[in-house]
């Protein structure tokens, strides 16, 4: 039998929590249910896409919509929505205004779609990449407070930036900025106990100290830095939104015990910085009514709720309704993430520590892998002909542990583990899987495609199970929900389960961030009715099976005897990738 790891949160904890949340539900005897004809509009504005997703008042999808940025806004020229800066290693930026032309096409489309009626739409709020920052040029509060209802979004924007390139989250050009704020603070885990993280280059603090160094005209023309999130909130709301706890956890600069800007950090960081970036609010708070913009050009209901914008890990989180610790989430998308929740902030030095989006006691935990589906399309595109079906039939017909293949592959700078661009391959010699006693590792220089396609995937997972044990994560999960791109490719999923050891889910629609943003739309909206904070869990209590949120069993972890070994392979893939990082490490 596999043995657990203890996890962050005991068990007793965690039953105790589920009931109390029940409990809190049963004799509150108010009624959590939504208005019969209300509808809740969830966007997410990511790397490559923004995406709507269009919830009933029963908790299932009306419509969706999509609008692909490479594709779809060609003038913009991005390459996955992204622009890579040649002259400046490791910068990575999208431009900000392909952002506001993608939110008037989205909305155009849903209006002529004519599948449901705007006016029934009771909230709205979003989710936004991570990490990523809008600076809004001096006077430009003014531009959103008189927004032309006869004219696109894009037109009235194109002169309110101070920079009209914004920073994203695959950006790594700022491992300056970031030593020099943990330095400020008295080191990496002081700056993780006081905000949750140790110094990132993606977090947007040591971008905003970039900019400062680097262009301190752009940072002196900026009457506001917003996060994406908070940006496509401030249009909705035609005037600067707040930024909210848990997404400004990603930033480096708020004391995420206290909820506020942290002095020591923001003086770290930048001058007179905290006027830039306003207040901060919870999650589940209302940023403010819809724009008259909307309701004229769109025909939104004037007493619309616009309900903070969030992350899009954290609106994942929400999506997947995961509300007890045990639980782990896995997304594979742009970037790979690994989330689940706890009750208590542990200061490391890996991984994240943010405010639960949809309660306010616990805790958001998160590792964060740059090299996701770009990465597994790069290996597709060079060993299974550009083809998925080819892809997955060269992952099932090599064996599980790959006869001892390793590899470890880096199209861009990694985040976790800190390593340069890469690809990196080993054979393990006399590895059998029961022990690493007599086994002796040969570094070669390629595999033969199928191998190279199973050494990808088998890779990225057990890099997963080795950094969630090592933050302190359940080993093995209870269970674990998939989703993002990949979560369809079963292949992939067959892999997850046997390494965690644990059976695995999928939600009906892989997009769970805008899912999870239509979610917190209808709480918030709940929320304020009620004149405070109710457990989401609230809402849906004994329904999701019958929604959109119901998980279904796709991966189960059947051969103990095969867990084990992989057991065995994670130890000798972290001894190897320690060896990585002190010998390349950033």
């Amino acid at each position: 039998m596999i043995k657990r790891k203890k996890p962050i949160i005991s068990s007793s904890t965690s039953r105790n929590l589920r009931l109390l949340l029940g409990l809190f539900c049963l004799i509150s005897m108010e009624d959590f249910s939504l208005p019969k004809d209300a509808l809740f509009l969830g966007f997410d504005s990511s790397t490559q896409s923004l995406k709507a997703t269009v919830l009933d008042s029963n908790f299932c999808i009306l419509t969706s919509e999509i609008v692909n940025f490479d594709s779809e806004l060609p003038h913009y020229k991005t390459k996955d929505g992204v622009y890579r800066d040649s002259s400046i290693n490791g910068r990575i930026v999208s431009p900000t205004l392909m952002w506001v032309d993608a939110l008037d096409l989205i909305l155009q489309r849903l209006q002529d779609s004519k599948k449901f009626d705007f006016k029934k739409i009771a909230a709205v709020s979003g989710s936004g990449q991570q990490h990523g920052s809008v600076y809004w040029k001096k006077g430009s509060s003014d531009i959103l407070s008189s927004l032309d209802p006869k004219k696109p979004l894009v037109e009235q924007f194109s002169q309110a930036f101070s920079t009209k390139e914004s920073p994203i989250w695959m950006d790594c050009s700022t491992t300056a900025q970031c030593r020099a704020i943990e330095d400020a603070v008295g080191g990496p885990l002081e700056l993780s106990k006081l905000t949750g993280s140790r110094a990132y280059e993606r977090f947007t603090g040591p971008q905003i100290r970039r900019i400062f160094e680097t262009q301190p005209e752009v940072y002196n023309d900026t009457e506001r830095i917003s996060l994406v999130s908070s940006f496509v909130a401030s249009i909705l709301i035609g005037k600067y939104a707040c930024i909210d706890h848990t997404d400004g956890a990603g930033m480096n600069l708020m004391d995420i015990k206290k909820r506020v800007w942290s002095k020591q950090a923001l003086e770290a960081t930048a001058p007179d910085l905290e006027e830039k970036l306003g207040k901060l609010a919870p999650a589940h708070a209302v940023a403010g009514l819809i724009a008259p913009y909307f309701v004229q050009r769109f025909q939104f209901n004037k007493e619309c709720l616009v309900i903070q914008w969030s992350g899009d890990n954290p609106n994942s989180l929400a999506g997947l309704t995961i509300n007890t610790p045990g639980d782990l989430a896995i997304s594979l998308g742009t970037s790979d993430t690994v989330f689940g929740i706890t009750m208590d902030h542990k200061p490391s030095l890996e991984g994240n520590v943010f405010p639960n989006p949809v309660d306010t006691e616990s805790y958001m935990v998160m590792l964060v892998y740059k090299n996701g589906s770009l990465t597994r399309e790069d290996i597709r595109d060079r060993c299974a002909d550009k083809s998925w079906d080819v892809f997955n039939q060269y992952l099932k017909q090599s064996p599980p542990l790959n006869g001892g293949k390793l590899g470890f592959y880096y199209k861009d700078h990694e985040i976790l583990p800190s390593l340069p661009i890469g690809y990196h391959r080993y054979t393990l010699e006399n590895f059998k899987g029961d022990t690493l006693d007599g086994v002796i590792e040969h570094q070669v220089k390629e595999f033969d495609p199928p191998s190279e396609i199973r050494a990808l995937i088998e890779g990225q997972i057990l890099s997963m199970r080795g950094h969630a044990e090592r933050f302190g994560m359940p080993s093995p999960p209870k269970r674990i929900i998939a989703t993002g791109g990949a979560s369809a490719n079963h292949s992939i999923l067959n892999s997850i389960a046997s390494i965690f050891g644990c059976n695995v889910y999928t939600v009906q629609r892989p997009d769970s961030a805008s899912l999870g943003a239509a979610l917190r739309a209808a709480h918030g909206w709940l929320c304020k009715s009620k004149g405070g904070f109710v457990p989401i869990s609230c809402m849906y209590k004994d329904k999701l099976q019958n929604t959109s949120f119901g998980c279904k069993l796709v991966a189960t972890a059947e051969d103990d005897k095969l867990v084990a070994k992989y057991a065995v392979l994670v130890k000798k893939r972290m001894e190897i990738e320690n060896r990585l990082v002190q010998k390349l490490g950033r």
